[in-house]
């Protein structure tokens, strides 16, 4: 495999705006997650920036910006647009679409979110990580994946996903992490695809690909990303990178 890692931003949030140029100790957010992509070590880093200013604070900080217009449907296809402008002559087989709000990434988690790929089967890969209480198992912005480790297998396939708690049953509830690895031909075929039935009725864009058949696995890994999307998350993201 040879790895782009992509990350959308876009200064539009309800809860948060200008979200990705917010400032953690002197350096936008967007700098911070592009800071944790590269830590990763598996390929290049580039931000797909809505706005020019998005674009010229990651070229400041030394990094590699393309400005893709605010009139696409979502994140994934911002990729895709800004893909087409980095490596038009396809040099980078996968691509990563990493969420700019993560600005306290573990790297660890950049390079598990590969492991599914290794399936030459598998279109997409993401990951999961255990569901803790019956909170959060009730909590619909906690997105579940329906999916069974067999024994130790670090990788399992995604059967669906949904805000409500699946499956029924004894067992263990699995949080699905909004980080893919998609096939550059996955992700052109996906982009191509109209909203689906299952992803409009759930509100969860992943349900397009299950429906037009592509096959999604997940890794497991011990926790989730702390995402930002408050003024009270951004202090706390302030606190954890303060050193």
């Amino acid at each position: 495999m040879n790895p782009i890692i992509i990350i959308p931003a876009r200064m539009g949030s309800t809860r948060l705006p200008g979200k990705p140029l917010a400032l953690i100790h002197g350096r936008p957010m967007v700098v911070h997650v592009m800071d944790r992509a590269r830590e990763a070590g598996i390929g290049p880093v580039a931000v797909a920036a809505a706005e020019p200013e998005i674009l010229a604070a990651v070229r400041e900080a030394g990094g590699t910006a393309v400005l893709v217009a605010d009139d696409v449907a979502s994140g994934t296809d911002r990729v895709k647009l800004a893909l087409d402008q980095l490596d038009p002559a396809g040099r980078h087989d996968v691509v990563v679409n990493l969420q700019g709000d993560f600005p306290t990434l573990a790297p660890g988690l950049l390079r598990a979110v590969l492991l599914p790929l290794a399936d030459h089967s598998v279109d997409i890969g993401s990951l999961v990580t255990p569901i803790a209480d019956a909170h959060e198992a009730a909590t619909e912005s906690f997105v579940k994946c329906a999916c069974a480790f067999l024994g130790e297998a670090e990788v399992a396939p995604a059967l669906y996903f949904s805000r409500t708690a699946i499956p029924w049953g004894a067992g263990p509830l699995w949080h699905h992490i909004g980080v893919y690895a998609y096939r550059r031909a996955a992700l052109a075929r996906f982009v191509a695809l109209p909203p689906s039935q299952l992803e409009l009725r759930e509100k969860l864009e992943q349900l397009r690909a299950l429906e037009d058949g592509m096959r999604i696995a997940v890794a497991r890994v011990p926790h989730g990303p702390f995402g930002v999307d408050t003024p009270e998350d951004l202090a706390r993201a302030r606190d954890i990178l303060k050193d």
